[in-house]
């Protein structure tokens, strides 16, 4: 397809369930659970994991703890921990918890983004001036990824050219 010509060769897969799995759940896992879960996930043969998001715990009440589990756990040889960070708050946070990798993301669906994160798409790519450029500067790797790619709950099917064009925008920040 000549769409895709230019993928890599190669992708990456993060694990994201301590993050985007517990943040859907009802009840907040303790953090010994989170621990227990990681340390589970780390001895399955993950290499790439997303801890938690540093957001504020009146929107995910589910991560309220994410400094501190951050602080509790390092990744051993080989294994990677990020954490997400919607914006320069969270980008502090992280910093302090000693997160070496951050991720932002987006969404392709305008209606999904503004959902999720109160604002357009244009508007979140501008907003990440202060979390990306700053992450970089403090030697932190940035990871940026992109939600609804194939399909949004509201809007249906997404065109995959703008899925490209938004993918595109994030490589421009120099994010991985």
């Amino acid at each position: 397809m000549a769409l895709f010509d230019r993928s890599p060769a190669d992708v990456s897969v993060y694990e994201v369930s301590l993050r985007d799995g517990l943040q859907n759940e009802r009840a907040t896992v303790p953090l010994r659970g989170k621990i227990r879960l990681l340390d589970a996930l780390v001895a399955s043969g993950l290499k790439r994991i997303e801890i938690t998001s540093f957001v504020s715990p009146k929107w995910i009440p589910q991560l309220a703890d994410a400094d501190d589990l951050a602080e509790h756990v390092k990744p051993p040889p080989g294994v990677s921990f990020s954490a997400l960070c919607p914006n320069a708050k969270g980008l502090e946070r992280a910093r302090a918890a000693g997160i070496g990798e951050i991720a932002v993301f987006l969404s392709v669906s305008e209606t999904h983004n503004k959902k999720n994160v109160n604002k357009t798409v244009a508007d979140t790519l501008a907003a990440f001036e202060e979390t990306i450029g700053p992450a970089r500067e403090a030697g932190m790797r940035v990871r940026g990824y992109l939600s609804t790619v194939w399909g949004c709950p509201y809007e249906g099917d997404v065109d995959p050219k703008k899925a490209l064009a938004i993918a595109r925008k994030l490589v421009d920040t120099r994010c991985r």
